[in-house]
């Protein structure tokens, strides 16, 4: 074989011979780009790391200690916090009050928002008014609306009090009875967050491809068929992203509940407790973190879940 090789013309045997990858050099176009890339990612990227990855893994190590908030020693106990809070009593009404909290307000928040939209949507006069008024809750703080809603909630002086006496019905204890505050609070987050659905939602609807619908419209179907049929796979897109961002949202909600039941009172979810045992009369700074770490878990298998299995029923056109 090698005899046959040489005994090849010079042009046949640089046919057969592999050709060889050429270096890849860096140019000044190149190398210039790359450093204006460093310029203008490095400092974001310095500081997604110092205040988001850092306290992360600083809060898992504290979720290690036995640690009194403000005490200049820890004992270092390994997973005893999780074993803690997990046997613990309140941890089946903390979880659970959390995940009723999610389901609630998420579900409530995209079906009345799809709903507002839709009203929206309609080509009638007063409709940019319409949608700035619906968006405005969402951009309020959360302490103001907060306070606005417990005076109308109060059972003493509120607004709803009030209203109820003149038709000769007692107020509900909305504040005092932990079942009602959690609708309460529930009721408010809504309200709040209603608007940003609306807006995601109504963007949504506009985009829709109108050929598609008049053909649909010209073959018979009516509003609602056309809406079930045609709207909503179209706006699956839009559903997914607004299932994703409102459960993140929800799971971590924390000023109404501050501002309405500042002693947790039947809406204790995982982010409150957790600020209740560091900050409260229990001043369990390590314990606190724990439960911080089992809510970012939650956080993290809920998104992996829904980028996993729920995108596969997503339909982009």
């Amino acid at each position: 074989m090698t005899r046959q090789l040489t005994d090849r013309p010079p042009a046949a045997r640089a046919e057969a011979s592999p050709a060889k990858t050429p270096r890849t050099r860096w140019s000044g176009r190149t190398r210039r780009d790359f450093f204006v890339f460093l310029a203008l990612a490095l400092p974001n990227l310095v500081l997604i790391a110092v205040f988001t990855y850092l306290p992360l893994f600083n809060n898992i190590y504290y979720s290690t200690l036995d640690w009194t908030l403000g005490s200049a020693s820890a004992t270092v106990v390994g997973f005893d916090n999780y074993v803690t809070f997990f046997t613990s009593a309140d941890a089946a009404e903390v979880l659970g009050t959390t995940a009723l909290f999610t389901l609630v307000t998420v579900g409530g928040s995209m079906l009345l928002g799809l709903l507002v939209a839709l009203a929206l949507n309609s080509k009638v006069r007063g409709t940019t008014f319409a949608r700035s008024a619906v968006f405005a809750p969402y951009v309020l703080s959360g302490v103001g609306v907060g306070l606005v809603w417990l005076f109308i909630f109060d059972p003493g002086y509120g607004v709803l009090s009030w209203l109820l006496r003149g038709i000769g019905q007692q107020s509900p204890q909305w504040i005092n009875d932990p079942q009602l505050s959690l609708v309460m609070v529930i009721i408010v987050y809504i309200w709040k967050n209603l608007g940003y659905c609306a807006v995601v939602y109504l963007a949504g609807l506009q985009s829709l491809p109108q050929d598609v619908m008049e053909a649909a419209s010209l073959d018979g179907a009516n509003g609602f068929r056309r809406f079930l049929s045609m709207s909503v796979p179209l706006l699956s897109p839009t559903t997914f992203f607004l299932l994703i961002t409102t459960m993140l949202s929800s799971l971590q909600a924390f000023d109404l509940i501050r501002i309405m039941t500042p002693l947790g009172n039947g809406t204790s979810t995982l982010i409150y407790e957790a600020y209740l045992q560091a900050f409260g009369a229990f001043n369990r700074a390590g314990y606190s973190a724990s439960i911080s770490v089992v809510l970012f878990a939650i956080l993290l298998i809920i998104t992996v879940l829904q980028l996993r299995f729920v995108e596969r029923k997503v339909h982009y056109s």
